[in-house]
């Protein structure tokens, strides 16, 4: 491996026009690559933590200029001039210089960034993709890409709040491009944004993620209305196209109940609440259902949906190996959720999904609400040979860097897209 020369660190902002950080890494061999990290809204509570400036005179205490004098300073001065042999030697460095349990001290999303701009010098370096750059963290060679998840509406924290649940997916079941696969999405959203303006008489303003954000009076009306703009497209729900959901159930869950657009469910009737939605709506991915506390409940809920869908931990797993375990042992779920910044580096999210995949599950790599035009993302999906890629709408460009960086990929590999998974979708919705 080369020796790392140089850092540099700078301030910008990502698609929320919220400050995160750019880090510029250059090697002895002359390679130079700059990295951009996301940030997320519906977070976990053991996600590792973003370091922000707390002044409330600059980007109401957003700012990320500590962050930044830390790559700049503390970070640059340990690392500058030394040789890493691997990308897990980097990380475990920038780990123990840290010496918090949550990445405190010098911000997880510095060392994210100086972590993942190693990471693409080194590939520059060596005269590879990124992806394989990437797979041999996991020893994995990729021959594949993942099947898409995509944002069609959004509620909760990544909207307006008008719905509890956060975003409704798309999940094209047939496609066998990335190609075909963004031309259903295309057809689809186009069809949608055609409804919710003859049905509400709204334009198209978009959430968090890309997604529209209709003004539905409850969440089975925003899955209903996700329904009817996959068949005025052209499409068959169940055969053609899936739904996903992403409940977000945390940030309604208070003293043991869920308040689901204002009505009141213990667990047992928020179980009862998912599980009729899948049988009547051809739902195959079901995300955080249950609150990230709940461990009683979640073993309740994967028994009683799995074989129709994937029961999918985000809130509930936070990339984070300790939890992974958890969950495992109690059987909570079969799907990991992975996203690098959730843990801090890409080393861990790496043991991550080792565990998950030692267990049988799958794995659905995730970008953040507010993300960047960097495309590394995709590139993790790829070389971690994930089953699943949630990157948000098929707008902005945030989103569509990635999807753009799937179509070049596509394009020099010629690699097929991993078929879907679960087969027992259901088809009753009429």
């Amino acid at each position: 491996m080369p020796l790392l020369e140089s850092l540099q660190a700078q301030e910008i902002l990502d698609s929320r026009g919220r400050p995160t950080i750019l880090a510029t890494c250059t090697l002895d061999t002359g390679a130079v690559a700059s990295a951009s990290v996301p940030s997320g809204a519906s977070t976990g509570s053991a996600e590792a933590l973003e370091l922000r400036d707390g002044d409330p005179k600059r980007y109401r205490g957003l700012g990320c200029l500590r962050a930044v004098a830390h790559i700049s300073g503390e970070i640059r001065d340990s690392l500058a001039g030394k040789r890493f042999e691997s990308q897990w030697e980097l990380d475990r460095t920038l780990i123990e210089l840290d010496a918090t349990r949550d990445k405190s001290r010098l911000g997880a999303n510095a060392i994210l960034a100086v972590s993942i701009a190693f990471a693409k010098a080194s590939a520059i370096s060596s005269g590879q993709p990124l992806y394989q750059q990437l797979g041999q963290l996991l020893a994995l060679e990729p021959s594949s890409f993942p099947r898409l998840t995509i944002n069609l509406f959004s509620g909760g924290m990544h909207a307006g709040g008008q719905v509890s649940i956060q975003d409704v997916l798309i999940v094209p079941l047939e496609t066998r491009t990335i190609d075909e696969t963004l031309v259903v999405a295309h057809d689809i959203y186009e069809a949608a944004a055609d409804l919710i303006q003859r049905r509400y008489g709204m334009r198209r303003l978009r959430a968090d993620e890309g997604g529209l954000a209709p003004p539905a009076r409850c969440s089975r009306e925003m899955i209903e209305l996700a329904l009817e703009a996959v068949a005025a497209a052209g499409y068959s729900a169940g055969h053609d196209v899936a739904l996903g959901l992403d409940v977000a159930a945390t940030h309604f869950y208070r003293e043991g109940v869920y308040t689901l657009d204002e009505e009141t469910l213990d667990a047992p009737e928020m179980i009862d609440r998912l599980a009729r939605w899948i049988e009547e709506y051809s739902i195959c991915s079901l995300e955080d259902g249950l609150a990230e506390e709940d461990w009683t409940h979640w073993p309740l809920l994967r028994r009683r949906i799995e074989g129709r869908a994937l029961i999918v931990g985000d809130d509930l797993l936070c990339t984070n190996p300790s939890r992974i375990k958890t969950a495992i042992d109690h059987r909570a779920c079969n799907t990991l959720l992975l996203k690098v910044n959730q843990i801090g580096t890409p080393s861990e999210a790496a043991q991550a999904c080792q565990l998950a995949r030692s267990a049988g599950w799958s794995v659905v790599v995730s970008v953040r609400s507010g993300e960047t035009e960097d495309t590394w993302a995709a590139d993790l999906a790829v070389g971690w040979r994930a089953e699943h890629f949630k990157n948000g709408s098929i707008t902005q460009s945030e989103r569509t860097a990635k999807y753009n960086r799937l179509l070049d990929m596509e394009r020099q590999t010629g690699w097929p897209v991993r078929p879907w998974r679960t087969s027992s979708i259901p088809t009753s919705y009429a």
